[in-house]
Protein backbone atom coordinates (compact mmCIF):
# COMPACT_ATOMS: atom_id res chain seq x y z
CA UNK A 1 0.00 0.00 0.00
CA UNK A 2 3.12 2.18 0.60
CA UNK A 3 3.61 2.88 -3.39
CA UNK A 4 -0.43 4.33 -3.62
CA UNK A 5 0.63 7.11 -1.15
CA UNK A 6 1.10 9.24 -3.95
CA UNK A 7 -2.99 9.71 -4.10
CA UNK A 8 -2.83 11.07 -1.02
CA UNK A 9 -1.83 14.29 -2.12
CA UNK A 10 -3.63 17.55 -1.74
CA UNK A 11 -5.25 16.06 1.29
CA UNK A 12 -2.34 16.09 3.91
CA UNK A 13 -4.61 18.03 6.58
CA UNK A 14 -6.77 14.81 6.94
CA UNK A 15 -3.84 12.49 6.98
CA UNK A 16 -2.68 14.60 10.25
CA UNK A 17 -5.93 15.57 11.57
CA UNK A 18 -7.87 12.04 11.44
CA UNK A 19 -5.35 10.59 13.50
CA UNK A 20 -4.52 13.13 15.64
CA UNK A 21 -8.37 13.97 17.03
CA UNK A 22 -7.81 9.35 17.11
CA UNK A 23 -4.82 9.90 19.41
CA UNK A 24 -7.02 12.85 21.47
CA UNK A 25 -9.77 10.49 21.95
CA UNK A 26 -7.32 7.86 23.20
CA UNK A 27 -6.29 10.50 25.99
CA UNK A 28 -9.47 11.11 27.07
CA UNK A 29 -9.99 7.12 27.14
CA UNK A 30 -6.38 6.98 29.61
CA UNK A 31 -7.70 9.66 31.80
CA UNK A 32 -10.90 7.94 32.97
CA UNK A 33 -9.59 4.92 34.98
CA UNK A 34 -7.41 7.86 37.19
CA UNK A 35 -10.95 9.54 37.37
CA UNK A 36 -12.54 6.59 38.87
CA UNK A 37 -9.62 5.53 41.21
CA UNK A 38 -9.80 8.91 42.88
CA UNK A 39 -13.35 8.64 42.66
CA UNK A 40 -12.76 5.04 44.93
CA UNK A 41 -9.83 5.89 47.11
CA UNK A 42 -11.32 9.63 47.90
CA UNK A 43 -14.95 9.97 47.21
CA UNK A 44 -15.79 6.56 48.39
CA UNK A 45 -13.50 5.88 51.17
CA UNK A 46 -14.36 9.35 52.69
CA UNK A 47 -18.43 8.95 52.00
CA UNK A 48 -18.02 12.62 50.29
CA UNK A 49 -21.06 12.77 48.13
CA UNK A 50 -19.69 16.00 46.44
CA UNK A 51 -16.26 14.70 45.33
CA UNK A 52 -18.49 11.61 43.86
CA UNK A 53 -20.86 13.98 42.14
CA UNK A 54 -18.11 16.52 40.48
CA UNK A 55 -15.82 13.65 39.04
CA UNK A 56 -19.30 11.33 38.07
CA UNK A 57 -20.23 14.67 35.97
CA UNK A 58 -16.69 15.43 34.76
CA UNK A 59 -16.65 11.78 33.34
CA UNK A 60 -19.70 12.54 31.80
CA UNK A 61 -18.31 15.69 30.61
CA UNK A 62 -15.21 13.55 28.57
CA UNK A 63 -17.61 11.27 27.77
CA UNK A 64 -19.36 13.82 25.61
CA UNK A 65 -15.86 15.33 24.42
CA UNK A 66 -14.55 12.28 23.41
CA UNK A 67 -17.89 11.82 21.20
CA UNK A 68 -17.41 14.85 19.01
CA UNK A 69 -13.80 14.04 18.71
CA UNK A 70 -14.51 10.52 17.63
CA UNK A 71 -17.23 11.99 15.20
CA UNK A 72 -14.78 14.61 13.72
CA UNK A 73 -12.07 11.98 13.31
CA UNK A 74 -14.54 9.82 11.68
CA UNK A 75 -15.51 12.59 8.77
CA UNK A 76 -11.90 13.42 8.35
CA UNK A 77 -11.06 9.40 8.18
CA UNK A 78 -14.01 8.90 5.26
CA UNK A 79 -13.42 12.56 3.33
CA UNK A 80 -9.76 11.07 3.16
CA UNK A 81 -10.46 7.20 2.23
CA UNK A 82 -13.25 8.26 -0.18
CA UNK A 83 -11.06 10.79 -1.85
CA UNK A 84 -8.33 8.48 -2.22
CA UNK A 85 -10.61 5.42 -3.74
CA UNK A 86 -11.75 7.90 -6.18
CA UNK A 87 -8.34 9.27 -7.69
CA UNK A 88 -6.75 5.69 -7.78
CA UNK A 89 -9.35 4.15 -9.78
CA UNK A 90 -10.02 6.86 -12.38
CA UNK A 91 -6.35 6.57 -12.98
CA UNK A 92 -6.38 2.69 -12.78
CA UNK A 93 -8.81 3.01 -15.16
CA UNK A 94 -7.06 5.92 -17.43
CA UNK A 95 -4.11 3.28 -17.10
CA UNK A 96 -6.11 0.57 -18.52
CA UNK A 97 -7.20 2.09 -21.66
CA UNK A 98 -3.81 3.07 -22.36
CA UNK A 99 -2.39 -0.57 -22.29
CA UNK A 100 -2.50 -1.99 -25.96
CA UNK A 101 -4.83 -5.25 -26.73
CA UNK A 102 -2.25 -7.49 -25.94
CA UNK A 103 -1.35 -6.16 -22.34
CA UNK A 104 -5.41 -6.38 -21.63
CA UNK A 105 -5.21 -10.34 -22.92
CA UNK A 106 -2.29 -11.23 -20.71
CA UNK A 107 -3.62 -10.06 -17.74
CA UNK A 108 -7.00 -10.92 -18.14
CA UNK A 109 -10.55 -8.80 -18.65
CA UNK A 110 -12.01 -10.16 -15.93
CA UNK A 111 -8.79 -9.93 -13.62
CA UNK A 112 -9.23 -6.01 -14.47
CA UNK A 113 -12.74 -6.05 -13.53
CA UNK A 114 -11.93 -7.21 -10.31
CA UNK A 115 -9.05 -5.44 -9.36
CA UNK A 116 -10.71 -2.14 -10.50
CA UNK A 117 -13.90 -2.71 -8.29
CA UNK A 118 -13.42 -5.12 -5.28
CA UNK A 119 -9.47 -4.99 -5.13
CA UNK A 120 -9.55 -0.87 -5.15
CA UNK A 121 -12.66 -1.16 -2.54
CA UNK A 122 -10.58 -3.19 -0.10
CA UNK A 123 -7.82 -1.19 0.11
CA UNK A 124 -9.57 1.76 1.02
CA UNK A 125 -11.72 0.45 3.30
CA UNK A 126 -7.92 -0.54 5.03
CA UNK A 127 -6.68 2.86 4.57
CA UNK A 128 -10.11 4.16 6.23
CA UNK A 129 -9.13 1.16 8.95
CA UNK A 130 -5.68 2.74 9.36
CA UNK A 131 -5.87 6.28 10.08
CA UNK A 132 -9.04 5.41 12.03
CA UNK A 133 -7.12 3.76 14.71
CA UNK A 134 -3.08 3.21 13.48
CA UNK A 135 -2.43 5.82 16.10
CA UNK A 136 -5.23 5.31 18.18
CA UNK A 137 -5.01 2.00 19.10
CA UNK A 138 -1.50 1.54 19.80
CA UNK A 139 -1.74 4.39 21.63
CA UNK A 140 -3.88 3.17 24.04
CA UNK A 141 -2.44 -0.33 24.52
CA UNK A 142 0.81 1.24 25.13
CA UNK A 143 -0.71 3.85 27.08
CA UNK A 144 -2.31 1.52 29.24
CA UNK A 145 1.00 0.08 29.66
CA UNK A 146 2.93 2.72 30.87
CA UNK A 147 -0.28 4.13 33.13
CA UNK A 148 0.44 0.30 34.60
CA UNK A 149 4.05 1.14 35.22
CA UNK A 150 2.94 4.64 36.84
CA UNK A 151 0.84 2.60 39.29
CA UNK A 152 3.23 -0.44 40.10
CA UNK A 153 6.11 -1.61 38.05
CA UNK A 154 5.66 -5.10 38.69
CA UNK A 155 1.71 -5.16 37.07
CA UNK A 156 3.48 -2.70 34.16
CA UNK A 157 5.68 -5.50 33.73
CA UNK A 158 2.55 -8.31 34.25
CA UNK A 159 0.59 -6.38 31.49
CA UNK A 160 3.28 -5.45 29.07
CA UNK A 161 4.07 -9.06 28.83
CA UNK A 162 1.07 -9.97 28.13
CA UNK A 163 0.61 -7.09 25.56
CA UNK A 164 4.18 -8.53 23.90
CA UNK A 165 3.02 -12.15 23.26
CA UNK A 166 -0.97 -11.13 21.97
CA UNK A 167 1.54 -8.65 19.43
CA UNK A 168 3.31 -11.46 18.57
CA UNK A 169 0.28 -14.03 17.65
CA UNK A 170 -1.45 -11.27 15.76
CA UNK A 171 2.01 -10.64 13.40
CA UNK A 172 2.59 -14.70 12.52
CA UNK A 173 -1.11 -14.73 11.91
CA UNK A 174 -0.62 -11.80 9.84
CA UNK A 175 2.33 -13.33 8.16
CA UNK A 176 0.27 -16.66 7.12
CA UNK A 177 -2.76 -15.11 5.79
CA UNK A 178 -1.11 -12.14 3.31
CA UNK A 179 -1.03 -14.89 0.56
CA UNK A 180 -3.67 -16.64 1.39
CA UNK A 181 -6.04 -13.41 0.86
CA UNK A 182 -3.79 -13.11 -2.56
CA UNK A 183 -5.16 -16.54 -3.47
CA UNK A 184 -9.15 -15.53 -2.55
CA UNK A 185 -8.37 -12.31 -4.95
CA UNK A 186 -7.34 -14.52 -7.92
CA UNK A 187 -10.02 -16.81 -7.18
CA UNK A 188 -12.72 -14.13 -7.56
CA UNK A 189 -11.00 -13.31 -11.02
CA UNK A 190 -12.14 -17.03 -12.22
CA UNK A 191 -15.75 -16.59 -10.64
CA UNK A 192 -15.77 -12.46 -12.65
CA UNK A 193 -14.84 -14.47 -15.71
CA UNK A 194 -17.76 -17.31 -15.53
CA UNK A 195 -19.90 -14.66 -14.72
CA UNK A 196 -18.94 -12.31 -17.71
CA UNK A 197 -18.65 -14.98 -20.04
CA UNK A 198 -22.35 -16.29 -19.23
CA UNK A 199 -24.05 -13.34 -19.05
CA UNK A 200 -22.55 -11.98 -22.69
CA UNK A 201 -23.67 -15.42 -23.99
CA UNK A 202 -26.65 -16.65 -22.30
CA UNK A 203 -28.21 -16.89 -25.90
CA UNK A 204 -25.55 -20.17 -27.14
CA UNK A 205 -25.65 -20.94 -23.22
CA UNK A 206 -29.88 -21.85 -23.54
CA UNK A 207 -29.45 -22.59 -27.37
CA UNK A 208 -27.15 -25.75 -26.27
CA UNK A 209 -28.76 -26.48 -23.54
CA UNK A 210 -25.75 -25.88 -21.30
CA UNK A 211 -27.10 -24.70 -18.47
CA UNK A 212 -26.22 -27.62 -16.23
CA UNK A 213 -23.42 -27.93 -17.34
CA UNK A 214 -21.87 -24.01 -16.38
CA UNK A 215 -23.40 -23.75 -13.15
CA UNK A 216 -21.47 -26.84 -12.24
CA UNK A 217 -18.18 -24.95 -13.32
CA UNK A 218 -19.62 -22.12 -11.67
CA UNK A 219 -19.99 -23.62 -8.47
CA UNK A 220 -16.70 -24.99 -8.63
CA UNK A 221 -15.18 -21.93 -8.73
CA UNK A 222 -17.15 -20.57 -5.97
CA UNK A 223 -16.31 -22.84 -4.11
CA UNK A 224 -12.51 -23.48 -4.09
CA UNK A 225 -13.02 -19.61 -3.50
CA UNK A 226 -15.78 -20.82 -0.50
CA UNK A 227 -13.15 -23.04 0.32
CA UNK A 228 -10.01 -20.60 0.47
CA UNK A 229 -12.07 -18.43 2.56
CA UNK A 230 -13.29 -20.53 5.26
CA UNK A 231 -9.55 -21.80 5.44
CA UNK A 232 -8.68 -18.41 6.10
CA UNK A 233 -11.18 -17.44 8.02
CA UNK A 234 -10.82 -20.26 10.47
CA UNK A 235 -6.97 -19.32 10.78
CA UNK A 236 -8.14 -15.58 11.56
CA UNK A 237 -10.58 -16.78 13.79
CA UNK A 238 -8.49 -17.93 15.98
CA UNK A 239 -6.10 -14.87 16.93
CA UNK A 240 -9.17 -13.11 18.81
CA UNK A 241 -9.26 -16.25 21.39
CA UNK A 242 -5.72 -16.27 21.91
CA UNK A 243 -5.92 -12.26 22.58
CA UNK A 244 -8.47 -12.65 24.68
CA UNK A 245 -6.00 -15.89 26.47
CA UNK A 246 -3.02 -13.99 26.73
CA UNK A 247 -4.24 -10.81 28.12
CA UNK A 248 -6.83 -12.57 30.50
CA UNK A 249 -3.62 -14.39 31.90
CA UNK A 250 -2.32 -11.10 32.23
CA UNK A 251 -5.16 -10.27 33.94
CA UNK A 252 -4.97 -13.16 36.54
CA UNK A 253 -1.41 -12.65 37.53
CA UNK A 254 -2.16 -8.77 37.78
CA UNK A 255 -4.91 -9.91 40.43
CA UNK A 256 -3.28 -12.72 41.92
CA UNK A 257 -0.46 -9.87 42.49
CA UNK A 258 -2.34 -7.04 43.09
CA UNK A 259 -4.26 -8.54 45.71
CA UNK A 260 -1.69 -9.38 47.73
CA UNK A 261 -0.43 -5.56 47.51
CA UNK A 262 -3.55 -4.28 48.36
CA UNK A 263 -3.51 -6.24 51.19
CA UNK A 264 -0.24 -5.18 52.64
CA UNK A 265 -1.01 -1.26 51.83
CA UNK A 266 1.44 -1.24 48.99
CA UNK A 267 -1.18 -0.24 46.56
CA UNK A 268 -4.81 1.04 47.13
CA UNK A 269 -8.41 -0.25 45.79
CA UNK A 270 -9.09 1.91 43.52
CA UNK A 271 -5.56 1.73 41.63
CA UNK A 272 -6.27 -1.85 41.45
CA UNK A 273 -9.76 -1.09 39.66
CA UNK A 274 -7.78 1.32 38.27
CA UNK A 275 -4.78 -1.50 36.52
CA UNK A 276 -8.08 -4.04 35.80
CA UNK A 277 -9.18 -1.49 33.54
CA UNK A 278 -6.45 -0.68 32.04
CA UNK A 279 -6.47 -4.47 31.69
CA UNK A 280 -9.69 -3.92 29.77
CA UNK A 281 -9.40 -1.19 27.42
CA UNK A 282 -5.79 -3.04 26.40
CA UNK A 283 -7.62 -6.05 25.48
CA UNK A 284 -10.48 -4.08 23.50
CA UNK A 285 -8.16 -2.17 21.80
CA UNK A 286 -5.26 -5.58 20.91
CA UNK A 287 -8.76 -6.83 19.32
CA UNK A 288 -9.19 -3.93 17.43
CA UNK A 289 -5.98 -3.63 16.36
CA UNK A 290 -5.72 -7.47 15.50
CA UNK A 291 -8.87 -6.78 13.14
CA UNK A 292 -7.14 -3.73 11.73
CA UNK A 293 -3.94 -5.91 11.12
CA UNK A 294 -6.47 -8.88 9.63
CA UNK A 295 -8.10 -5.61 7.33
CA UNK A 296 -4.31 -4.50 6.51
CA UNK A 297 -3.07 -8.21 5.51
CA UNK A 298 -6.36 -8.12 3.10
CA UNK A 299 -5.64 -4.49 1.87
CA UNK A 300 -2.03 -4.99 1.13
CA UNK A 301 -2.79 -8.59 -0.98
CA UNK A 302 -5.34 -6.24 -2.90
CA UNK A 303 -2.81 -3.16 -3.11
CA UNK A 304 -0.18 -5.36 -4.67
CA UNK A 305 -2.65 -6.48 -7.40
CA UNK A 306 -3.48 -3.03 -8.14
CA UNK A 307 0.23 -1.94 -8.14
CA UNK A 308 1.01 -4.90 -11.06
CA UNK A 309 -2.02 -2.96 -12.84
CA UNK A 310 0.02 0.06 -12.29
CA UNK A 311 3.86 -1.58 -13.06
CA UNK A 312 2.66 -2.96 -16.77
CA UNK A 313 3.75 -0.56 -18.74
CA UNK A 314 2.02 -0.45 -22.08
CA UNK A 315 4.00 -2.69 -24.56
CA UNK A 316 2.81 0.24 -27.73
CA UNK A 317 4.82 3.29 -26.88
CA UNK A 318 2.78 6.28 -28.45
CA UNK A 319 4.75 8.63 -31.28
CA UNK A 320 5.32 12.15 -31.26
CA UNK A 321 4.11 12.86 -34.80
CA UNK A 322 0.26 13.74 -35.98
CA UNK A 323 -1.44 11.77 -38.54
CA UNK A 324 -1.85 13.58 -41.60
CA UNK A 325 -2.97 12.07 -45.12
CA UNK A 326 -0.38 14.38 -47.24
CA UNK A 327 -1.12 14.47 -51.41
CA UNK A 328 0.18 12.21 -53.46
CA UNK A 329 0.80 10.07 -50.62
CA UNK A 330 -0.51 6.55 -50.03
CA UNK A 331 -3.91 7.33 -47.08
CA UNK A 332 -2.37 3.80 -45.95
CA UNK A 333 0.20 1.15 -47.12
CA UNK A 334 1.63 -2.11 -46.15
CA UNK A 335 5.13 -2.37 -46.54
CA UNK A 336 6.32 -6.74 -46.74
CA UNK A 337 4.01 -6.84 -43.41
CA UNK A 338 4.64 -9.84 -40.89
CA UNK A 339 2.75 -10.00 -37.70
CA UNK A 340 2.70 -12.99 -34.91
CA UNK A 341 0.22 -13.05 -32.29
CA UNK A 342 1.93 -13.47 -28.75
CA UNK A 343 2.49 -16.83 -28.16
CA UNK A 344 1.67 -17.73 -31.36
CA UNK A 345 3.08 -20.67 -33.81
CA UNK A 346 3.50 -19.00 -36.78
CA UNK A 347 2.70 -15.86 -38.34
CA UNK A 348 -0.88 -14.55 -38.84
CA UNK A 349 0.14 -12.59 -41.73
CA UNK A 350 3.09 -13.21 -43.86
CA UNK A 351 4.82 -10.97 -46.36
CA UNK A 352 1.54 -8.49 -47.27
CA UNK A 353 1.88 -5.31 -49.43
CA UNK A 354 -0.64 -2.82 -50.54
CA UNK A 355 -0.78 0.70 -51.57
CA UNK A 356 -3.89 2.22 -51.48
CA UNK A 357 -4.73 6.18 -52.43
CA UNK A 358 -7.25 8.27 -51.23
CA UNK A 359 -10.75 7.90 -52.91
CA UNK A 360 -9.48 4.30 -53.71
CA UNK A 361 -11.27 1.12 -52.08
CA UNK A 362 -9.93 -2.11 -51.42
CA UNK A 363 -11.32 -5.45 -50.92
CA UNK A 364 -10.09 -8.25 -48.63
CA UNK A 365 -11.16 -11.40 -49.12
CA UNK A 366 -9.92 -14.81 -47.90
CA UNK A 367 -11.50 -17.72 -46.00
CA UNK A 368 -11.82 -17.88 -42.20
CA UNK A 369 -8.26 -17.75 -40.51
CA UNK A 370 -6.91 -16.39 -43.20
CA UNK A 371 -5.59 -12.80 -41.36
CA UNK A 372 -8.25 -10.26 -42.56
CA UNK A 373 -9.48 -9.23 -38.95
CA UNK A 374 -5.44 -9.46 -38.34
CA UNK A 375 -4.87 -6.77 -41.21
CA UNK A 376 -7.38 -4.51 -39.47
CA UNK A 377 -6.08 -4.74 -35.64
CA UNK A 378 -2.24 -3.62 -37.56
CA UNK A 379 -4.23 -0.91 -39.35
CA UNK A 380 -5.34 0.38 -36.32
CA UNK A 381 -2.27 -0.52 -34.53
CA UNK A 382 -3.69 -3.01 -31.96
CA UNK A 383 -0.46 -4.39 -32.23
CA UNK A 384 2.66 -3.59 -33.75
CA UNK A 385 3.97 -5.26 -36.93
CA UNK A 386 6.49 -7.84 -36.34
CA UNK A 387 8.33 -7.27 -39.35
CA UNK A 388 7.84 -4.54 -41.98
CA UNK A 389 5.69 -1.20 -41.74
CA UNK A 390 2.16 0.00 -41.80
CA UNK A 391 2.02 3.24 -43.07
CA UNK A 392 -0.41 6.16 -43.02
CA UNK A 393 0.30 9.57 -44.72
CA UNK A 394 3.19 8.11 -45.33
CA UNK A 395 4.48 7.82 -42.25
CA UNK A 396 4.98 4.59 -39.91
CA UNK A 397 2.38 4.47 -37.66
CA UNK A 398 4.87 3.68 -34.87
CA UNK A 399 5.62 7.12 -35.36
CA UNK A 400 2.58 8.67 -35.23
CA UNK A 401 0.68 9.43 -31.54
CA UNK A 402 -2.08 7.11 -31.78
CA UNK A 403 -4.94 9.73 -31.19
CA UNK A 404 -4.59 11.34 -34.43
CA UNK A 405 -3.93 7.92 -35.95
CA UNK A 406 -7.28 7.04 -35.08
CA UNK A 407 -9.01 9.91 -35.78
CA UNK A 408 -7.04 9.85 -39.34
CA UNK A 409 -8.13 5.80 -39.67
CA UNK A 410 -11.78 4.14 -38.05
CA UNK A 411 -12.31 0.59 -37.74
CA UNK A 412 -15.97 -0.74 -37.73
CA UNK A 413 -16.20 -4.50 -36.55
CA UNK A 414 -18.09 -6.88 -36.93
CA UNK A 415 -19.71 -8.00 -33.50
CA UNK A 416 -20.85 -3.76 -33.50
CA UNK A 417 -20.53 -2.42 -30.07
CA UNK A 418 -23.33 0.00 -28.93
CA UNK A 419 -23.14 1.55 -25.23
CA UNK A 420 -26.60 2.36 -23.17
CA UNK A 421 -27.17 5.57 -24.07
CA UNK A 422 -29.70 7.20 -26.79
CA UNK A 423 -29.21 6.52 -30.40
CA UNK A 424 -27.63 10.13 -30.70
CA UNK A 425 -25.03 9.97 -27.91
CA UNK A 426 -23.77 6.70 -29.47
CA UNK A 427 -23.20 8.28 -32.72
CA UNK A 428 -21.32 11.05 -31.17
CA UNK A 429 -18.64 8.62 -29.65
CA UNK A 430 -17.38 8.78 -33.99
CA UNK A 431 -18.19 13.01 -33.93
CA UNK A 432 -18.47 14.59 -30.01
CA UNK A 433 -19.23 17.85 -31.93
CA UNK A 434 -21.21 16.34 -34.64
CA UNK A 435 -24.76 18.33 -35.53
CA UNK A 436 -28.11 17.03 -35.86
CA UNK A 437 -28.08 16.97 -39.85
CA UNK A 438 -24.28 15.73 -39.68
CA UNK A 439 -25.79 12.77 -37.54
CA UNK A 440 -28.75 12.37 -40.14
CA UNK A 441 -26.04 12.03 -43.13
CA UNK A 442 -23.89 9.03 -41.69
CA UNK A 443 -27.71 7.58 -40.81
CA UNK A 444 -28.47 7.83 -44.63
CA UNK A 445 -24.97 6.74 -45.92
CA UNK A 446 -25.13 3.64 -43.29
CA UNK A 447 -28.61 2.45 -44.69
CA UNK A 448 -29.84 2.99 -40.67
CA UNK A 449 -31.81 5.99 -41.36
CA UNK A 450 -35.11 3.91 -41.08
CA UNK A 451 -33.86 2.03 -37.83
CA UNK A 452 -33.72 5.43 -36.05
CA UNK A 453 -37.36 6.89 -37.77
CA UNK A 454 -38.82 3.02 -36.55
CA UNK A 455 -37.82 4.19 -32.97
CA UNK A 456 -39.79 6.22 -30.43
CA UNK A 457 -38.06 9.38 -30.01
CA UNK A 458 -35.68 9.35 -32.95
CA UNK A 459 -32.11 10.22 -32.47
CA UNK A 460 -33.27 10.29 -28.69
CA UNK A 461 -34.36 6.76 -28.92
CA UNK A 462 -32.74 4.57 -26.12
CA UNK A 463 -29.91 2.22 -26.37
CA UNK A 464 -30.08 -0.60 -23.80
CA UNK A 465 -26.76 -1.81 -22.75
CA UNK A 466 -25.08 -3.35 -25.68
CA UNK A 467 -27.73 -2.16 -27.93
CA UNK A 468 -29.78 -5.32 -26.78
CA UNK A 469 -32.63 -3.63 -28.32
CA UNK A 470 -31.49 -3.75 -31.82
CA UNK A 471 -31.15 -6.71 -34.08
CA UNK A 472 -27.75 -7.57 -35.18
CA UNK A 473 -27.89 -5.51 -38.43
CA UNK A 474 -29.23 -2.99 -36.92
CA UNK A 475 -26.66 -2.60 -34.84
CA UNK A 476 -23.96 -2.94 -37.62
CA UNK A 477 -25.75 -0.02 -39.50
CA UNK A 478 -25.64 2.14 -36.04
CA UNK A 479 -21.93 1.27 -36.00
CA UNK A 480 -21.06 2.42 -39.73
CA UNK A 481 -23.12 5.45 -38.72
CA UNK A 482 -21.14 6.28 -35.65
CA UNK A 483 -17.70 5.93 -37.76
CA UNK A 484 -18.80 8.37 -40.77
CA UNK A 485 -19.71 10.88 -38.28
CA UNK A 486 -16.27 11.49 -37.68
CA UNK A 487 -15.40 11.64 -41.49
CA UNK A 488 -12.24 9.86 -41.56
CA UNK A 489 -9.68 9.66 -44.09
CA UNK A 490 -9.04 6.23 -44.24
CA UNK A 491 -12.30 3.48 -43.19
CA UNK A 492 -11.97 -0.06 -42.40
CA UNK A 493 -15.00 -2.15 -42.50
CA UNK A 494 -13.78 -5.68 -41.07
CA UNK A 495 -16.94 -8.08 -42.05
CA UNK A 496 -19.19 -4.69 -41.20
CA UNK A 497 -22.31 -5.89 -43.24
CA UNK A 498 -21.89 -9.43 -42.74
CA UNK A 499 -25.36 -9.24 -40.81
CA UNK A 500 -27.63 -7.63 -43.77
CA UNK A 501 -29.16 -8.85 -46.31
CA UNK A 502 -27.93 -8.55 -49.79
CA UNK A 503 -29.57 -5.68 -51.08
CA UNK A 504 -28.93 -3.46 -48.38
CA UNK A 505 -25.16 -5.14 -48.17
CA UNK A 506 -25.58 -2.87 -52.08
CA UNK A 507 -27.12 0.37 -51.12
CA UNK A 508 -24.24 0.60 -48.51
CA UNK A 509 -21.36 0.09 -50.27
CA UNK A 510 -23.03 2.76 -53.03
CA UNK A 511 -23.85 5.04 -50.37
CA UNK A 512 -20.06 5.04 -49.18
CA UNK A 513 -18.72 5.16 -52.81
CA UNK A 514 -20.73 7.72 -53.17
CA UNK A 515 -20.18 9.91 -50.06
CA UNK A 516 -17.24 8.83 -48.63
CA UNK A 517 -15.00 9.24 -52.55
CA UNK A 518 -12.43 11.43 -50.63
CA UNK A 519 -12.02 8.42 -48.00
CA UNK A 520 -9.30 5.57 -48.66
CA UNK A 521 -12.04 2.67 -48.01
CA UNK A 522 -10.54 -0.86 -46.73
CA UNK A 523 -13.91 -3.76 -47.52
CA UNK A 524 -13.04 -6.88 -45.40
CA UNK A 525 -15.67 -9.58 -46.14
CA UNK A 526 -16.11 -13.39 -47.19
CA UNK A 527 -18.63 -12.30 -49.99
CA UNK A 528 -17.43 -12.01 -53.31
CA UNK A 529 -20.32 -9.54 -54.07
CA UNK A 530 -18.59 -6.79 -50.84
CA UNK A 531 -15.19 -6.86 -52.93
CA UNK A 532 -15.15 -7.12 -56.42
CA UNK A 533 -15.92 -3.76 -57.08
CA UNK A 534 -13.06 -2.60 -55.48
CA UNK A 535 -10.18 -0.53 -57.02
CA UNK A 536 -7.66 -3.83 -55.81
CA UNK A 537 -8.84 -7.10 -54.28
CA UNK A 538 -6.14 -8.46 -51.72
CA UNK A 539 -6.96 -12.25 -50.96
CA UNK A 540 -5.50 -13.96 -48.32
CA UNK A 541 -5.02 -17.50 -47.84
CA UNK A 542 -3.25 -18.85 -44.33
CA UNK A 543 -2.01 -15.70 -43.74
CA UNK A 544 -0.24 -15.04 -47.37
CA UNK A 545 -0.76 -12.74 -50.20
CA UNK A 546 -1.69 -14.76 -52.85
CA UNK A 547 -2.95 -12.38 -54.88
CA UNK A 548 -3.46 -8.41 -55.48
CA UNK A 549 -5.54 -6.91 -58.25
CA UNK A 550 -9.02 -6.26 -59.48
CA UNK A 551 -11.68 -8.44 -59.98
CA UNK A 552 -10.86 -9.67 -63.19
CA UNK A 553 -7.67 -9.84 -63.31
CA UNK A 554 -7.58 -12.07 -60.13
CA UNK A 555 -10.00 -14.64 -62.01
CA UNK A 556 -7.31 -15.33 -64.29
CA UNK A 557 -4.55 -15.21 -62.46
CA UNK A 558 -5.87 -16.56 -58.45
CA UNK A 559 -6.82 -19.65 -58.40
CA UNK A 560 -7.77 -18.87 -54.81
CA UNK A 561 -9.84 -16.08 -55.96
CA UNK A 562 -11.63 -18.00 -58.58
CA UNK A 563 -12.21 -20.97 -56.25
CA UNK A 564 -13.94 -18.22 -53.68
CA UNK A 565 -15.58 -16.86 -56.64
CA UNK A 566 -17.43 -20.21 -58.18
CA UNK A 567 -18.24 -21.00 -54.80
CA UNK A 568 -20.47 -17.72 -54.51
CA UNK A 569 -21.47 -17.21 -57.84
CA UNK A 570 -22.93 -19.06 -60.98
CA UNK A 571 -21.01 -19.92 -63.83
CA UNK A 572 -22.43 -17.70 -65.59
CA UNK A 573 -21.82 -14.48 -63.17
CA UNK A 574 -17.94 -16.07 -62.99
CA UNK A 575 -18.08 -15.34 -66.60
CA UNK A 576 -19.90 -12.39 -66.90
Amino acid sequence: MFKLRRYLAGHYAECVLAPLFKGLEALLQLLVPLVMAQVIDVGIANRDAGYVLWHGALLVGVGVFAWVISVTAQYFCSRLASAFGTAMRDDLFRHVLELSREDVERIGRASLVTRITNDSQQVQDGLNMFFRLILRSPFVTFGTVVAAFLVDGVEGAALLAAVLVSGAIVMGFMRVTTERYRQIQRGLDEVQLRVAENLEGVRVLRAFRREDSERATFAQAADAVRARQVTTGDISALVNPLTYAAINCGLIALLWVGGGQVNVGHLTQGQLVALVSYVSQALVELLKLTNLIMLLSKASACARRVNEVFETAPSMTDGSHEAALLPGEPAIAFDDVSFTYPGGAGHALDHVSFSLMPGQTLGVIGGTGSGKSTLASLAMRFYDVTEGSVRVGGSDVRDLTRSSLRRAVSLVEQGATLFSGTIASNLRWGGPNATEGDLRAALETAQAAGVVDGKDGGLEAEVEQFGRNFSGGQRQRLAVARTLARRPGVLVLDDASSALDFATDAALRRAIRRDCADAAVIMISQRVTTVRQANQVLVLDGGRQVGLGTHEELLDTCPVYREICESQLTAEEVAR
